[in-house]
């Protein structure tokens, strides 16, 4: 067999697949590397690597064309097989991302994934964790918008706070700078559908996370209570509501593994999104309920999957947005960390008093689906191909936090149109 291409991307015809392409041909100019494509349709796929190449202005006649089906086992373990690093854009994972999971680790390929569902990827450690050890190969999910920003934004804050970091409130928020709204929806039908069927299934969690962690971690003091619905915010100056997405999830495993692994005292989390004025912030308030409740019944909910224009007010359609709507959309994930400026001994060793010092960093960059996230999957995969020896252990399952604190992603990013930056 020839040698192993150094990346795969499965699903490359998709939405996101097609701006990871792009987004690894940028970046493998910087960064020399072998790739290929994979999907269902052989035409389809040459069609977007003439279509791709003519925009980038390379020939990619010589990119490698893989035939897989995520419903054909035999097929992805050959395509897993021609990797060292799959990158897999074929969501929503939890319907699709396990057989590729599964198919690499068969194969010995390690793989990557942009999932923002905690169901799918609590699933995937529970029950593959053990056998990526023993292949040498790491499973990494959450490796877009969700959830480096919020996972490798705090484990930048852990570092520049020096002391005892004891709790974080993470605050998303954008600003559409296109003309207009209405020059198209935000997101395509792949986020949307993932977004759904997440909400639908997150009853699922509690059960998943006993047999996933069967000890709970320690009670950190003074313990980070959750705001109210509604709130405002002085840290951004804006109207805030609770982040229904998986960063906190993700976030809370890599501190979790920061704790059992490296005796590191973990951070409580609670996350929030910025909503732009009271009554906007009302709006979306009582949208979010109905959308949630529409989602808990069959009939609703495939009102939901058939109609995204209409029930995302606009947000979301099948098409997708258009590359300068895309590209008009600019994001902040502000991290306001508290805690002591001095350690104790022990990470679940109490402080004599209250917490003394306070920390506000900021993630920042273009484009959240089809920019940043595309340019943050491409440089994790790097990261597991050339940083190996600074990943945990020799394999595994792990959320980005976890895998890559120690790689150099956060400075790649900081390079690519990612900024980290303490604030205050």
């Amino acid at each position: 067999m020839s040698q192993r291409l150094d990346f795969v991307i499965f699903g490359a015809t998709g939405f996101t697949g097609q701006y990871t392409v792009l987004e690894l041909i940028r970046i493998s100019g910087q960064k020399p590397c072998t790739w290929g494509v994979a999907g269902r349709n052989k035409a389809k796929l040459t069609a977007l690597l003439a279509k791709l190449g003519t925009k980038a202005g390379k020939d990619l006649s010589s990119i490698e064309v893989i035939i897989a089906d995520v419903d054909d086992a035999k097929a992805l373990e050959a395509m897993a097989a021609r990797a060292k690093v799959v990158i897999n854009c074929c969501g929503p994972y939890r319907h699709w991302g396990e057989q590729v999971v599964k198919a690499c680790i068969e194969s010995g390929a390690s793989h990557v994934d942009f999932s923002g569902e905690p169901q799918y990827m609590e699933e995937v450690q529970l029950k593959y964790n053990e056998a990526a050890r023993e292949k040498g190969v790491y499973v990494v999910s959450a490796c877009g918008f969700d959830s480096i920003p919020d996972d490798l934004g705090l484990v930048y804050l852990q570092e520049q706070f020096k002391g005892d970091l004891n709790s974080v409130e993470t605050y998303i928020d954008g600003e559409d700078e296109s003309d207009s709204f209405f020059q198209g929806p935000v997101l395509n039908y792949g986020t949307y559908e993932s977004l759904v069927y997440g909400i639908t299934h997150k009853g699922e969690l509690g059960a998943l996370r006993r047999k996933l962690y069967p000890t709970r971690l320690p009670k950190m003091m003074p313990p980070l209570k959750p705001r109210g619905v509604l709130f405002k915010s002085d840290a951004i100056n804006k109207w805030c509501a609770p982040f229904l997405g998986a960063d906190r999830a993700v976030m809370l495993r890599s501190q979790r593994h920061f704790y059992e692994v490296e005796k590191k005292r973990p951070a409580q989390v609670q996350t929030y999104i910025a909503l732009p004025n009271l009554i906007g912030a009302i709006g979306a308030m009582f949208f979010g309920a109905i959308f949630v409740l529409l989602c808990q019944f069959s009939w609703t909910r495939s009102l939901l999957l058939k109609h995204p224009k209409f029930f995302s007010a606009g947000y979301c359609s099948r098409e997708g947005p258009s590359e300068k709507k895309a590209n008009g959309f600019s994001f902040s994930v502000t991290l306001v960390g508290e805690g002591w400026a001095e350690r104790v001994a022990e990470p679940t060793d109490s402080h004599a008093e209250p917490p003394n010092k306070r920390m506000t960093v900021k993630v920042s960059g273009r484009n959240p689906g089809y920019g940043a996230t595309c340019t943050a999957i491409v440089l994790s995969a790097f990261m597991i191909l050339k940083e190996s020896d600074k990943l945990p252990g020799k394999g595994g399952v792990f959320p980005p936090g976890a895998a890559f604190a120690k790689t150099s992603l956060i400075s790649e990013l900081n390079k690519n149109g990612l900024t980290f930056e303490v604030i205050s």
